[in-house]
């Protein structure tokens, strides 16, 4: 794990107090089984002894990049558009973080994913996936981490951030994790000696949350996921500024188990490459405010390995 997390106790406590009433969840319910039946989809949170699966079903997954019930309102359209297309039923499963996400595939509990950007760029072959389409956003394909503070803070860059309090998404988290953590492995800081304490939220909208209700002093946030909400929802985002934006990554794919058969792995492949050249696609990808799905180019995720690289260098 890169970074060494040191939260103080009464900001936990506050902070996951405080964030579940935020979204509108009520406590203990985010990750319960929600039906979706009359949709076609269903959201599970199946038991770990074994798949939980439906004949004729595409079992699929989405990182807890956005908070559970901001997930189910995200996806849905897509994920029962690509199952109509192929003839599938969906089970959404959600989990709380990245690692339990992406290991349900080498135990084969899972077909597709919607992947941070790091695991897929460091870890495919240990997950046993591939990138199948990449998400296209403002006529491009890559995203970046957006490290913001509360609008009316006097702080303007990393450096002041020293001694403060900083949210991070997730361990795994490209933009909410591994960019913070190599810019300040850049001035030979690490999270533990340069914050006074860091947290985990768990997502990027929390992360926002946080921020904008004063409980952090910052976070490194997805900047697709800050502009989708700035552009949607901006009563959070609103109360943020944005005081340094890392160099371009590739988006997070959409991946499939590389054990899938082929045929189905093609049609997937074909249903999200071309849903922006029929009626019903174009009008799911502009409420997401995608402009559509291109094939992944490896060397989009190429900077995201060397920034991993370079840490783990550090630490030998």
């Amino acid at each position: 794990m890169l970074i060494n997390c040191r939260p103080l106790k009464n900001m936990l406590v506050c902070l996951f107090a405080i964030i579940p009433i935020l979204i509108g969840c009520e406590k203990g319910s985010e990750y319960k089984q929600v039906d979706f039946s009359k949709k076609k989809i269903a959201v599970t949170q199946p038991a770990p002894t074994g798949p939980a699966t439906k004949p004729n079903s595409l079992r699929v997954a989405v990182a807890a990049m956005i908070s559970p019930k901001e997930t189910i309102k995200f996806y849905n359209e897509l994920l029962t558009y690509i199952g109509g297309q192929v003839d599938r039923d969906i089970e959404l499963l959600q989990r709380k973080t990245y690692v339990e996400v992406n290991e349900l595939f080498p135990q084969r509990k899972i077909d597709m994913a919607f992947v941070c950007t790091g695991p897929y760029a460091t870890q495919r072959d240990i997950y046993e996936f591939e990138a199948v389409a990449t998400p296209v956003v403002r006529g491009k394909p890559y995203y970046q981490s957006y490290l913001i503070v509360h609008r009316d803070s006097d702080i303007q860059n990393l450096t002041a951030l020293r001694r403060q309090t900083l949210a991070f998404t997730d361990p795994d988290s490209n933009t909410g994790s591994l960019v913070p953590t190599f810019w300040l492995h850049q001035i030979d800081e690490t999270p533990a000696t340069f914050f006074k304490s860091t947290v985990y939220t768990y997502s990027h909208d929390n992360s926002i949350m946080a921020v904008a209700k004063g409980l952090v002093t910052g976070a490194a946030v997805d900047s697709q996921i800050w502009e989708y909400f700035q552009e949607s929802a901006s009563f959070y985002t609103s109360q943020t500024r944005i005081i340094r934006k890392s160099a371009p990554f590739g988006s997070p794919p959409l991946v499939v188990s590389a054990h899938m058969e082929d045929g189905l792995k093609n049609k997937i492949r074909d249903v999200v490459l071309t849903m922006g050249k029929n009626k019903t696609g174009r009008g799911i990808l502009e409420k997401l405010m995608i402009d559509g799905f291109v094939a992944p180019d490896e060397a989009w995720y190429q900077p995201v390995q060397d920034m991993s690289a370079a840490l783990h260098a550090g630490k030998g």
